[in-house]
């Protein structure tokens, strides 16, 4: 491949209008086209299907002997502490800055990134929230979501429960059977549109941390390749409360003390004002 990182221009202003941000604030989640194009994830998707195929928990485990969760991905954290690309990629301005515009803040943080590449056969990825996840002490965080490809309904993008980020559904249950079922039938009670579109090439979407989301099963012979980014206020101090957030305070911000700023090695500031 001829094309080099330095070529690739991933700190271009992403022009968002005031309708886009509070469509953001109103929904939990807005999907943007046109956010990278196909010369940028053409280079930067076999770096990262490289280092996710590598590093892949479950790779010697066949796929029908995995549980819901392990089907549901290949999941691997951090891409951008293994490779030099990945890490411009991972710390791209052009996606901080919209990551800093729709939370309102100041400047924003690296949570994590992370792979989810759902195999060919791939199961359903079921209803949760990210957050519940996360030792934060506050909502100003937000997940970019990175189709590598065009993704189809039969690949399994993302489906959304629109206004969900506003109710108290599903935020102390982990991925799982339970949660899908439970939380699939609180948003219907609760009337909640749902949202279950295909993306484009270079079609991107952010939600918050506490926006419900799922993902269908992918029924292709090619995988969805998928990278994340998630982002917190670049003021952020971590307030621990559960053992799960407890795990990723271990993985992800080891040197951060409770009620101070992730101001970790790990989490350095991708984008301020």
């Amino acid at each position: 491949m001829n094309t080099t990182a330095q070529s690739i221009d991933l700190d271009s202003r992403y022009e968002l209008t005031d309708e886009n941000i509070n469509q953001f604030r109103q929904d939990g989640f807005i999907k943007l086209k046109n956010f990278y194009d196909a010369k940028t994830l053409e280079h930067y998707s076999p770096i990262l299907t490289d280092l996710t195929l590598k590093h892949n928990p479950n790779k010697n485990i066949p796929l029908e002997s995995l549980d819901t969760y392990g089907k549901a991905f290949i999941q691997v954290g951090n891409l951008w502490e293994e490779d030099e690309q990945a890490k411009a990629f991972a710390f791209s301005r052009h996606a901080a800055q919209v990551a800093t515009q729709l939370l309102g803040v100041d400047g924003v943080r690296m949570w994590h990134d992370q792979a989810l590449y759902k195999e060919p056969s791939g199961g359903f990825t079921p209803w949760h929230v990210d957050q519940q996840y996360w030792p934060l002490g506050s909502s100003k965080c937000l997940t970019l979501w990175i189709p590598l490809q065009e993704t189809p309904i039969e690949m399994g993008p993302l489906r959304f429960a629109a206004g969900s980020h506003l109710k108290q559904i599903g935020r102390e249950m982990a991925i799982s059977d339970e949660s899908e079922r439970l939380i699939e039938k609180a948003v219907k009670q609760e009337g909640l549109s749902e949202v279950y579109e295909p993306y484009d090439l270079g079609e991107v979407s952010f939600h918050y941390g506490w926006t419900l989301h799922r993902a269908g099963p992918n029924t292709t012979k090619n995988s969805r390749k998928v990278f994340t980014v998630i982002y917190i206020d670049k003021d952020m101090t971590l307030e621990p409360k559960t053992p799960n957030q407890r795990n990723d305070w271990a993985a992800w911000s080891p040197g951060t003390h409770v009620g101070r700023v992730l101001d970790d090695p790990k989490n350095p500031i991708l984008f301020e004002l």
